[in-house]
């Protein structure tokens, strides 16, 4: 069973970079300015020498690259490496909805004892995709997740350990049972449950307003998203006839796709990017 770490109740700054980039800065043309993240960062309470501390470890991980704007000042753009990585969590971020039966991918890895930690390595990269543990050495996912994991795992250097399998699960215990061994599904739902503490109040207050001011809805937004990006990685997306009753990830995701609609392009206003993709 994979146990879920909590989201913290303050955004890292690091992560609010990240969905930063993933909301607007990847369709800015050519690098965003250092002043430019100063600012935007400013807005959802990061100050200046946070903001170049964690664009620093970002540059160090790859994600970032320095350059030039047109106009000769630093600026930060995204290696290909982070445009991958963007381009597979908007499958499951911006999903519309929650998926039907469509089976299982299964991972079967093996490691030799002296390269142990790419062991770990492997087991928490599974883990933050979105896997459970069927059994020692065997996790197991819904069959979508096969090709991100792909990437990731190559791109890690890790794709000679593990071997891929697709199938369905035959039983003895029943699927639904079985599911709560693979996953720890009280903590993915109290990850929904404080997404909900925490933004549905949000909503309803955009909801009793007429205007939508650029940089509060800029703020509003990128708070959601940085709460909410991390959930679809703790959550797998199990078929509902396999969930609890009442499982909260429904009403987290409707809170999450209203906040979008509502806050999204004024955001990008405030962003400075005029027309950003809908994805919704």
């Amino acid at each position: 069973m994979i146990y879920v770490s909590e989201q913290p109740a303050q955004p890292a700054p690091r992560s609010l970079i990240v969905t930063l980039y993933g909301a607007y800065g990847r369709f800015v043309p050519g690098p965003v300015p250092v002043a430019e993240l100063i600012r935007l960062l400013a807005a959802v309470g990061v100050d200046a020498p946070s903001v170049r501390s964690s664009v620093s470890r970002l540059k160090r991980r790859g994600l970032l690259v320095p350059a030039r704007t047109a106009h000769g000042t630093a600026g930060y753009g995204l290696s290909p490496e982070a445009r991958q990585l963007l381009d597979d969590g908007d499958r499951r971020i911006y999903a519309a909805e929650r998926p039907g039966d469509e089976g299982w991918v299964l991972a079967v890895f093996s490691v030799p004892e002296s390269q142990r930690q790419k062991r770990h390595v492997l087991r928490s990269r599974l883990a933050g995709l979105g896997f459970g543990t069927a059994a020692p050495g065997v996790w197991i996912a819904p069959a979508r997740l096969y090709e991100e994991t792909r990437h990731t795992l190559r791109r890690l250097g890790l794709d000679g350990y593990v071997d891929f399998f697709r199938g369905e699960h035959l039983g003895f215990t029943p699927t639904a049972q079985a599911v709560g061994r693979w996953w720890d599904l009280t903590a993915v739902a109290e990850r929904h449950e404080a997404f909900l503490d925490r933004h549905a109040p949000v909503l309803r207050a955009w909801e009793q307003r007429a205007d939508t001011p650029p940089e509060d809805a800029y703020r509003d937004y990128l708070l959601a998203l940085d709460s909410w990006r991390h959930l679809p990685y703790a959550d797998p997306g199990l078929p509902a006839r396999l969930l609890p009753a009442d499982w909260p990830g429904a009403r987290s995701a409707a809170v999450f796709r209203a906040l979008h609609q509502r806050l999204h392009e004024a955001g990008a206003v405030y962003a400075g990017v005029p027309e950003p993709p809908a994805r919704m």
